[in-house]
């Protein structure tokens, strides 16, 4: 309807101009949100905050990294190996099938559609080929490139990030999907470090004893 396409259209727009401003004021005076809300604490609560805040940074800042670079190999390779089986469009469709690799699980799946589509009216030939490289490419990637970067990065179970997938895609769809991992991410370093002040503070009969 006229009235959802212009909704639609208003919302691409203004997140278009706000975004680009809110990152630059992020980066700009992202300093001093640690300093402004350690005001408001005493020194002991505003240590904890500052040591708090740093291991989400670090987490998110390892979990982005994590993902670029995967999605970076990806991309390289996939446009490689198009190249190499004399797909057309192969940087084109390596860019988009590390695009979309962003998206756990079902990025390989979305990815390698618009190169099924190119071969199938352009190239019928190369149709086997392109399933080829794209499950070439999934399989380093899933089983040595992810792990090393991300799992052991976060440390979160294969069979915890399917379940979160799962849950998130049925509830907020492809965001949600592409969310889910690095939110939980936080969530588990927050109550980690909670759990360790709390040992700390509380420490078991056994440890007081030895």
């Amino acid at each position: 309807r006229v009235g959802d396409i212009i909704g639609m259209l208003t919302n691409v727009t203004v997140v278009t101009i706000t975004v680009p401003v809110m990152l630059f004021y992020m980066l700009k005076d992202g300093s001093k949100l640690i300093p402004s809300i350690q005001k408001w604490l005493s020194p002991h609560h505003a240590k904890e905050v500052n040591d708090l805040l740093g291991k989400m940074n670090s987490t998110l800042s390892s979990y982005i990294s994590g993902q670029m670079i995967e999605c970076l190999f990806v991309g390289v390779f996939t446009s490689i190996g198009y190249v190499i089986i004399g797909q057309p469009l192969a940087i084109v469709l390596g860019i988009v099938a590390g695009l979309t690799n962003i998206i756990p699980y079902i990025g390989p799946y979305i990815g390698i559609a618009p190169a099924l589509f190119v071969a199938l009216t352009m190239a019928p030939n190369k149709i086997i080929w392109v399933i080829v490289v794209v499950i070439i490419v999934q399989q380093v990637d899933g089983n040595i490139v992810y792990p090393n970067i991300i799992g052991k990065t976060l440390q979160i179970h294969p069979l915890t990030i399917i379940m979160l997938l799962l849950a998130a895609g049925h509830i907020a769809g492809i965001g949600g999907m592409i969310l889910c991992i690095p939110f939980y991410a936080v969530i588990k370093t927050v109550c980690e470090y909670f759990f360790d002040i709390y040992r700390i503070e509380h420490p078991i009969k056994e440890e007081t004893n030895d």
